[in-house]
């Protein structure tokens, strides 16, 4: 078997694209150390390794499994599943960028620095995450319905 087709069988593309990403990848952490300055490489470094090996580890195994049990609920129905994943996707980007508001971490820091509280990030939150999933329902419900 030729290299490039155990490549292709190992990695899941051609090998142009590995180069490719690869190449992205670099440029993009070329663009990140200018634009933001940093002298500090060692901990810029250390936290993007830090972050891939949390979503590799720990977040991807949590939402992959999410993902599986949600696909035996919803048995090949793709549509529901899809309107499931979409607004789920969208609670937990909101949580992961507000997390620090939403389980009022730093709340000192916070109050000094803009002068309010971060109580209201919870219920906004939960209210957003609701108003994700109703959207989605009630859009789920209107494509069935025309489709009939």
């Amino acid at each position: 078997m030729p290299m490039t087709d155990r490549l292709r069988a190992g990695y899941g593309a051609a090998p142009w694209h590995l180069v490719v990403v690869t190449a992205a990848i670099v440029l993009a952490g070329w663009v990140a150390l200018r634009l933001a300055g940093e002298a500090t490489f060692g901990r810029m470094l250390l936290w993007f390794v830090g972050a891939a090996i949390a979503h590799d580890l720990v977040l991807f195994p949590v939402y992959a499994s999410a993902d599986r049990v949600l696909r035996r609920l919803v048995r090949g129905r793709v549509a529901l599943l899809n309107h499931l994943r979409v607004p789920a996707l969208g609670t937990a980007l909101l949580f992961v960028v507000y997390s620090p508001g939403i389980l009022r971490l730093g709340e000192a820091t916070h109050q000094a620095a803009t002068g309010q509280d971060q109580r209201p990030y919870l219920a906004r939150w939960l209210f957003l995450s609701a108003a994700l999933f109703l959207l989605s329902a009630v859009t789920y419900l209107l494509r069935r319905r025309r489709f009939r």
